[in-house]
Formats: C-alpha cells, sequence, structure tokens
C-alpha cells in the first residue's frame, strides 16, 4: 500500500485530468531539478518523489489501481472508526445498564431500608419517654430495635449482593459507613433498654444522627452521577 499521496506531491486534486497531471510533472520536475537555477535550489529528495509520483499518475493503467487502492485504505480506515465507535458505545451501554441494575437492586432498597429504621426513631423514643418503666411501652421499643437490627442486616446482605459500578464508589462508600453508624446506634439504645441509662440512649441517638448525613450525602453524590 502507498505510503505517500501522489496526488499532493505533485499538487493536484484527484480529479485532475492526465494533461493537468503532465503539466504538473513538467512544472515541479524543472523547479526542483538539481540544476534548477529559479528561486527554490535543487532538491533531490524532492524530485525523486516527484518522478514517482508521475510514474504512478502519469500512467492511467497505474493510476487507476492507485486510486483503487487508497480507496480501499479510506474504507478501512473508515471501518476502523466505526468499529470503534459502536465498541465504545457498546461499553457505555452496558455502563449504564450496570449503574442502572445497581441503582434498583442495591441502592433503593438500602435506602428504602434505612429510611425504615431511622425514621420511626424520635417517635418511638418519645412513647417510650411516657413511662420507660412500663414492660407494654418497652416492649414496643424493643420490638422496634429488634426490627431495625433485621433491616440493617437485610440492607448488608443487599450491599454484598454485587459490586458497584466505579462511578459509584462515593455513594457506595456513605452507604456503607451509614450502615455502619446505625448498627452502633442500635447497639448503644439497647444497651439503654437493659440499664436505663441515658448515656447509651443520646449516644444512640447521635450515632443515627450521623448515619443520617451521610445518607444525605450518598443522596448527594448519586444526583450528581444521575
Amino acid at each position: 500500500m502507498a505510503t505517500s499521496n501522489h496526488y499532493k506531491t505533485l499538487e493536484l486534486h484527484e480529479s485532475a485530468s492526465q494533461a493537468d497531471i503532465k503539466r504538473a510533472y513538467h512544472r515541479l520536475a524543472k523547479q526542483y531539478h538539481p540544476d534548477s537555477r529559479t528561486e527554490h535550489t535543487g532538491d533531490h529528495q524532492r524530485i525523486s518523489e516527484i518522478n514517482a509520483a508521475y510514474e504512478v499518475l502519469g500512467d492511467p493503467a497505474a493510476r487507476k489501481r492507485y486510486d483503487s487502492q487508497r480507496q480501499g485504505a479510506r474504507s478501512h480506515r473508515v471501518s476502523d472508526i466505526s468499529a470503534q465507535y459502536q465498541k465504545r458505545r457498546k461499553a457505555n451501554k452496558q455502563a449504564d445498564d450496570a449503574l442502572t441494575h445497581w441503582i434498583r437492586s442495591v441502592y433503593n432498597p438500602i435506602d428504602r431500608l434505612i429510611g425504615k429504621i431511622m425514621s420511626p426513631l424520635k417517635s418511638e423514643v418519645r412513647n417510650l419517654s411516657a413511662d420507660p418503666f412500663d414492660d407494654e411501652l418497652m416492649e414496643i421499643f424493643q420490638a422496634y430495635l429488634e426490627n431495625c437490627r433485621e433491616s440493617v442486616e437485610k440492607a448488608k446482605q443487599k450491599f454484598k449482593s454485587m459490586p458497584n459500578p466505579s462511578q459509584t464508589a462515593k455513594v457506595a462508600a456513605n452507604l456503607y459507613y451509614c450502615l455502619n453508624q446505625l448498627e452502633d446506634g442500635i447497639e448503644e439504645i439497647e444497651r439503654f433498654t437493659f440499664t436505663y441509662d441515658d448515656s447509651y440512649l443520646h449516644t444512640g441517638q447521635e450515632l443515627f444522627r450521623i448515619a443520617k448525613q451521610l445518607r444525605r450525602e450518598a443522596k448527594a453524590d448519586m444526583q450528581a452521577i444521575l
């Protein structure tokens, strides 16, 4: 396959006639001949290129083969570009599909479970505060904490069910830390139910507050991705 553009060498368009090619050759050969007295100094390399170009383009049959060869090279390049585009498009679609699947199967269920844990806390604490020593109220509160533990465990299983897409690394990290804070918070609040020491309840509530902030950051990171 030719590595140089003979038309460019002869300063011609590809639609040039055979007469145009001949005139261009004589003009350039005279201009770049080593014995030239024109403003251009003689150039052996340039005249060699001019002669090689004319040898091909000056022969109609050779020119036809050359044009066909160039057309094939152009088609090959277009084909390569198209293949690369399709490959990138496929990769992008796979990435988009993976992201959508992760959001539906992991992020959304975990976010709902986190909400199920955190949202009732304030009202549950308020209900219990009416009489922390009332067995029925305490049983209701402990049942809430048991449901929280089950929800955390479900969320962790969801988190482990599939790897997160690379673009959701920050979202996944915030979810992970959020679940850890909730788990520790539940443990602290459970200690309160055994000891009636308000410090455990306050620590648990603070851990829930931190978890709430981490959830908020995960949502903001997800919005930035979408």
